[in-house]
């Protein structure tokens, strides 16, 4: 730690990740909230489940197609410049989803906001790399994750517990302030490494060499990062596993409860809440005892296997609501923590100066993962649907459901395959050996 400062570096560094760790949460709840006001969005604009599925995963098309874009963003403009500009968007997109009077332009506030919160993520992970020891990372990513899901429980027994009080658009509308002024706030406080402020880098407040800078364009970097074969296995383990986990949670689990249990919306978030603390628990559990294991791969492999089990009860156990259904959501939840491994796994398998796309190229696994798996859930259900309608609402049955669950099932098994291929690391940056050697 720096000699003659070290009571204000921390007192800077946990300023930095606290401003965007509220960005971050706020990215959360605006990826799960669409559970919470699915009754009311299909209402208001006349859509069935293949509709409503599209709509929610606007935010995940665009969200993945900005993974790689925010990663170049991260190692080149920094982290303060992307998510400021993130938190502006965001907010522009929000309002416009609250005041929206078709789904064309619902559809265009969705949008706006995955675009704005795309850049959060990784922006704030880039930022822990330089504020935070490698020694800690799987430890800070866990904690990142884990108060990210703060975000996401809000947006599930909270949020409907607001909107008894609160129409649905008003709360949008004031959600999309409240992001433009955090981005006035990242603008401010932010900075993107100790050397902004006049701080050595933090491995040479450690007593080691500072990482090499970049000194190639950014294109010739990103081309290492996709051609990096270590990176790839994490990508689809992410797709698979995490994909599938924020697909449902963020949509179809309180329909399914609603649906084929006669669950109520707030007796359905409950859970969806249990679900998402423990998910946030597991990100916390994951990242801390693989620190301590020194180790990533045999937590990687076991949380995909439990999630795998878990998605297989859900569709052939004969669960009911109570402590069968939260036993199994809180396994679903849980066992998905692991994939915080994951972005520890991909930065020590890539050079560090190029941390943030390798992130990002993860990152993008798991969001394409949801924007596929939300549509596609949907589309199964109406292949069968018999037309129901309570209210405006279609209603499925139990049948219907069970198609979209074989889905769920089939993303955990590709999460279960892919962890075969992940390379051990010893939570330490082996970039120095050649990507392309044999993975063993």
């Amino acid at each position: 730690m720096h000699p003659t400062h070290p009571q204000r570096f921390e007192r800077i560094r946990w300023t930095i990740y606290a401003v965007l760790i509220v960005a971050y949460m706020l990215a959360f709840f605006h990826r799960f909230a669409p559970a919470m006001v699915a009754a009311e969005l299909t209402q208001a604009f006349g859509i069935t489940a293949a509709a409503l599925g599209s709509l929610a995963a606007m935010y995940f098309y665009v969200y993945t197609a900005m993974q790689l874009p925010a990663g170049v963003l991260a190692d080149t403009l920094g982290a303060r410049f992307a998510v400021t500009l993130g938190n502006m968007i965001a907010g522009a997109g929000a309002i416009l989803f609250g005041l929206a009077d078709s789904f064309a332009t619902a559809s265009g506030g969705r949008l706006l906001v995955g675009l704005g919160v795309s850049v959060v993520f990784v922006g704030l992970m880039k930022s822990n790399t330089a504020w935070f020891s490698e020694r800690r990372y799987g430890t800070i990513s866990g904690l990142t994750l884990l108060l990210g899901n703060i975000g996401a429980i809000a947006a599930t027994g909270p949020l409907a517990l607001i909107l008894m009080k609160v129409e649905w658009r008003t709360l949008f509308i004031a959600l999309g302030v409240f992001a433009i002024a955090l981005g006035a706030v990242s603008w401010w406080l932010v900075r993107d490494k100790p050397e902004d402020l006049g701080f050595p880098s933090l491995r040479e407040m450690e007593g080691l060499p500072a990482h090499a800078p970049r000194h190639r364009h950014w294109i010739h970097d990103l081309r290492n990062v996709l051609a990096n074969r270590r990176l790839w296995p994490g990508f689809i383990y992410d797709f698979g596993m995490t994909g599938s986990l924020f697909g449902m949670l963020g949509l179809w689990a309180v329909p399914l409860l609603r649906d084929v249990h006669g669950l109520t919306r707030p007796e359905a978030s409950v859970y969806t809440t249990v679900a998402t603390a423990a998910f946030a628990i597991g990100c916390l559990a994951a990242g801390s005892l693989s620190d301590r294991l020194g180790r990533r791969v045999p937590l990687l492999r076991a949380g995909a296997v439990i999630y795998l089990s878990a998605a297989l009860g859900l569709l052939f156990l004969p669960w009911t609501p109570g402590l069968p259904a939260l036993l199994l959501f809180a396994l679903l939840g849980l066992s998905a923590g692991s994939f915080v491994i994951a972005y520890a796994h991909a930065r020590e398998v890539t050079s560090p100066a190029l941390s943030g796309m390798a992130i990002a190229l993860v990152n993008t696994g798991l969001f394409l993962g949801t924007a596929v798996f939300q549509p596609l859930f949907g589309w199964a259900m109406d292949l069968g649907w018999d037309g129901r309608l309570s209210m405006g609402v279609p209603v499925y049955a139990a049948a219907d459901y069970d198609r979209g669950l074989w889905l769920l099932v089939c993303f955990a098994a590709l999460a279960a395959i892919a962890s075969r291929f992940l390379v051990e690391t010893g939570c330490a940056n082996i970039s120095a050996k050649r990507a392309s050697d044999p993975i063993p």
